[in-house]
């Protein structure tokens, strides 16, 4: 090498037909017709002569794709080097553009986390009955600003830990553990298609986040129920909410079936509430049998309903409203941060604090099936208007009864205890049946 100058390179114009300036050791660089110079290497490789062209053509700069003398001679000695060993720099230099293509098409193939997340809501999450709307929430707010973009297979544990932490350290430890609890199912669903060859939630566990859960026990106190009359009636509720707490107390329904509940769902005549299936959790249909306590606050609210289809129908959208709505003003209204209600919410912060403490709406339904208990009425009857699933398989095979006439005679014992509990002044106790037959009686 050393033959070609970059002057002489420069000065060399085209000709009738392409021709070689040869600078030694098999490099030389080719001038077409047009006065393109592209550089050329002779070698020989396991006794066979071959001359490549190099990719980028002759030019001083290299930050565009061109190739200057000296890099030239470089890549040359290099080339020339390997073929000495055995190695085609051609061969070689296809097996890695082959490599790199199918890396490409691999990365293409890949998920990111959002992308997985959109697929297991569409095959997955779109079969629930809110079709994961509560879920979609969660992960959008927590999940996708930190890892969204992310391919889902390069997901590591500490990865998911850092969201985890993130959630738990605003107080949300609960949240957290549900978090993780949808976060595994994503990530589940991913391993089964493999998506990604390891799930990076294994070996997380709850005392790793929010730590384990205690169940909820409040029941609301015969001596709570006995005031609750006056705390709802000076509580600055909406009178459809102060209804609602005795319906769900009376019926054990949730407070979302409640929420959703539509006028044809509700026949006052035939003393029956109706929850379709697509609005109860275990997606089973409920009848309710109403006992005229429940009948008085059920018709209160149809009356305060001006909408043609739902009881509790939204102000703003159509349909119905939601059920945090009424829970926002339950809560609002037993207690606040620093004795200071939040912002934009109820004044009223202690109008609903009962002597047994904080509670929910939830913890009506249990209020009520516990009474339904104190009253004689048989555990699987109360389970029956509870509508659970039964957890013995075989009993849930085989044993279809319905107790239609039993499970009546429980709500109707339950609505006539709890109208004694209201009629009574708070400073009387109202005495107990023994059983529930001496309070149908």
């Amino acid at each position: 090498m050393g033959k070609l100058t970059v002057r002489g390179i420069e000065s060399a114009k085209p000709k009738k037909a392409a021709y070689h300036l040869a600078d030694g050791d098999g490099l030389r660089l080719r001038i077409a017709t047009d006065g393109s110079k592209a550089w050329q290497v002779k070698y020989t490789v396991n006794g066979s002569e071959t001359t490549m062209t190099l990719a980028r053509r002759y030019g001083a700069r290299t930050d565009d794709g061109h190739l200057s003398l000296e890099d030239a001679r470089f890549e040359a000695t290099a080339i020339r080097a390997k073929a000495r060993q055995g190695i085609d720099h051609r061969v070689e230099l296809a097996q890695r553009l082959s490599a790199e293509r199918k890396r490409h098409e691999e990365e293409q193939q890949r998920l990111t986390v959002r992308q997985l997340f959109t697929e297991w809501s569409t095959l997955d999450l779109a079969r629930r009955k809110d079709r994961g709307a509560e879920t979609k929430r969660g992960l959008e707010k927590d999940v996708m600003p930190k890892l969204g973009d992310r391919y889902a297979d390069s997901i590591r544990r500490a990865d998911i830990m850092s969201v985890l932490d993130a959630v738990k350290a605003r107080g949300a430890a609960r949240l957290a553990n549900r978090l993780l609890a949808e976060l595994r199912q994503m990530f589940g669903f991913a391993t089964v298609r493999e998506i990604v060859a390891t799930d990076p939630t294994t070996g997380i566990e709850k005392k790793h986040v929010g730590g384990p859960e205690q169940e909820r026990e409040r029941v609301l106190s015969e001596s709570d129920l006995r005031v609750l009359p006056a705390k709802l009636a000076n509580g600055n509720l909406l009178k459809a909410t102060q209804h609602a707490v005795w319906v769900m107390l009376a019926t054990l329904a949730r407070i979302g079936e409640l929420t959703q509940a539509r006028r044809a769902d509700i026949d006052l005549a035939a003393g029956t509430w109706v929850i379709p299936a697509d609005h109860s959790k275990n997606a089973k249909e409920h009848t309710i049998y109403l006992s005229e306590f429940a009948k008085l606050h059920l018709e209160a609210l149809l009356g305060l309903s001006d909408d043609e289809v739902w009881l509790f129908p939204a102000t703003r959208k159509d349909g119905p409203v939601s059920s945090k709505s009424i829970t926002k003003q339950v809560y609002d209204r037993q207690g606040a941060a620093n004795g200071k209600p939040l912002k934009h919410r109820s004044q009223h912060i202690d109008a609903l604090t009962l002597p047994g403490g904080r509670w929910t709406p939830h913890d009506l339904r249990r209020t009520g099936a516990t009474l339904m208990g104190e009253l004689g009425v048989h555990g699987d009857v109360i389970e029956k208007c509870l509508n659970h699933l039964e957890q013995n398989k075989i009993k849930r095979t085989y044993q279809r009864a319905i107790r239609q006439q039993e499970q009546a005679d429980a709500w109707r014992v339950l609505g006539a205890r709890l109208q004694l509990l209201v009629d009574s002044p708070s400073n009387v106790v109202p005495l107990r049946p023994d059983t529930a037959l001496s309070v149908a009686a």
